[in-house]
């Protein structure tokens, strides 16, 4: 495995993975201590880790299961969603969109009967991005963290052996060392804006779909699914090399600040 033997790993890969590990923890930490101490009375735990499980649920269970079959699978139907650009897309933001926004609506709806204050909205908002970052994105963060640690030590060989790549599992396992070699301080800062800006975009998600559902407003469910479908077309846009990262930033911060204006604007007529 020649191709692993030129991979040199940057100086500043390891304390800016570091940095994101931490910042990655930190996020929904300090989003979760803020609200809950300014609004005490107002929220109850039970909408933090109702917010949790509806993800965890609806975004990684039902959701991959859905995937397995129509990405992962060999078959008729993830041949031609794989095959197209435009099917990957449509498919990617109209999965994404459906499942958290009816997951939202189901466990707001039918489950979180009582306490229904908008400061728990906003909590459920921070349980499902919060969620997300832990159960998501930090796993992956430490596992670059690793890799960039066993790789600085020089030895190649033993570096494969540790991290259990073989001839089999090379070219997936390639990428990702490759992404870790270039590691650096702006892609830490990238990581952690793009998380920041996701729990914005939940919190704003989640108080739109609360709204429709205390005011009894059949409309904003399809608009929040509506809005969660733009906001992922850039990132799935990117997944398929159309478009280049620093425009899915953009892209992110600007369906952010629709959503965001829409909620805070939702949030202030439920006083």
């Amino acid at each position: 495995m020649t191709e692993f033997e030129n991979i040199v790993i940057g100086k500043s890969s390891i304390p800016s993975l570091i940095i994101t590990v931490i910042l990655m923890i930190a996020i929904p930490v300090i989003f979760f201590i803020y609200w809950r101490r300014k609004h005490k009375e107002q929220t109850n735990i039970q909408y933090l880790i109702a917010g949790a499980v509806g993800f965890l649920v609806f975004a990684r269970v039902l959701e991959l299961g859905v995937h397995y079959f129509c990405i992962i699978a060999d078959n008729p139907v993830s041949s031609f969603i794989n095959g197209s650009t435009v099917a990957f897309v449509l498919y990617g933001i109209i999965m994404a969109g459906v499942f958290e926004e009816c997951g939202r609506y189901i466990v707001l709806k039918t489950i979180m009967k009582k306490n229904r204050t908008r400061e728990n909205a906003v909590l459920y908002g921070i349980g499902h991005g919060g969620i997300e970052i832990l159960a998501v994105f930090l796993p992956a963060m430490i596992m670059y963290l690793v890799v960039a640690v066993v790789f600085s030590q020089g030895n190649v060989g033993s570096a494969l052996s540790t991290l259990n790549i073989t001839e089999e599992t090379a070219s997936v396992a390639l990428p990702s060392v490759q992404t870790v070699a270039v590691f650096d301080y702006a892609m830490m800062a990238m990581n952690v804006i793009e998380r920041l800006l996701a729990m914005l975009l939940h919190i704003g998600l989640t108080v739109i779909v609360f709204y429709g559902i205390k005011n009894a407003k059949k409309g904003f469910l399809p608009l929040a699914i509506l809005m969660h479908m733009l906001m992922d077309t850039f990132p799935a846009l990117y997944q398929r090399d159309v478009v280049q990262l620093w425009t899915v930033e953009i892209w992110a911060s600007l369906w952010t600040a629709v959503i965001g204006f829409i909620a805070v604007r939702q949030y202030r007529i439920m006083k």
